[in-house]
């Protein structure tokens, strides 16, 4: 089988490797089978697309919305931009987590800005009709939880995008174009672990306020958040294992 390709622009090694360990995991990918590429240490140059069964953005500390970019951040939306060109032209198997959904939302003429941001922790995730027809979804209950903390989101979505699940809070959680291109504003990578380690390395991000770690952390051991939104990411590297 042909890898997958993690793309990866978290600037710290801590995080980017968590987040490698985590969507593996999460897919049911061996280590050989999970290439990851870190955006924010070196450009991306020619990809050879078809070196790989199919691509996946992970999260970032990066806002697709935010006034003011820095150079890093620039190139790197630049890089990725064009991979999307060819993504989007080809229908190639892509899956963007969280900041997925602005990126793809920006490339593709919507609005992402701060109107449904949600505090970091668990949410119900509810499918839509044409989620529930969806291959990715396969196997997936009508209403699941799933871990979210994101400054912004999909506030009009590209006239393009198929809407497959919706929140109380985010009304766009995942989204198709075409037949193979998907975003999710949830975390299907994550499990409670998962997601403290990642609070821990973000306390001062923004998300939350610092003296609220550990009682978020209690909360997200306590919540229902099970294996269930990482069945997205094994029914995706199934479908286009080649």
């Amino acid at each position: 089988m042909k890898p997958y390709l993690l793309l990866s622009t978290r600037q710290h090694a801590a995080a980017a490797a968590g987040e490698w360990r985590s969507t593996a995991a999460a897919a049911g990918l061996a280590a050989t089978d999970l290439v990851q590429l870190r955006l924010d240490q070196a450009p991306l140059g020619r990809l050879d697309t078809g070196a790989y069964s199919g691509f996946i953005l992970g999260g970032s500390d990066f806002c697709a919305s935010a006034p003011g970019k820095s150079p890093l951040q620039q190139r790197v939306e630049a890089d990725l931009g064009g991979l999307l060109d060819a993504v989007l032209e080809q229908d190639l198997p892509f899956f963007g987590l969280c900041y997925g959904v602005g990126l793809l939302t920006c490339h593709l003429g919507g609005e992402v800005d701060g109107t449904h941001r949600e505090d970091v922790g668990p949410v119900p995730v509810t499918l839509t009709e044409a989620g529930r027809a969806d291959p990715l979804l396969d196997g997936l209950p009508d209403v699941f939880h799933a871990f979210v903390g994101h400054k912004e989101a999909a506030r009009r979505l590209p006239a393009s995008a198929v809407l497959l699940a919706v929140g109380d809070v985010c009304p766009a959680q995942l989204f198709r174009v075409g037949a193979n291109v998907y975003a999710s504003q949830f975390h299907p990578e994550l499990d409670a672990a998962g997601l403290v380690e990642r609070m821990r390395i973000y306390q001062d991000y923004g998300y939350f306020d610092p003296s609220d770690l550990d009682r978020l952390a209690a909360a997200a051991y306590a919540s229902p958040v099970n294996g269930t939104p990482g069945r997205l990411l094994r029914n995706f590297v199934r479908r286009h294992a080649r």
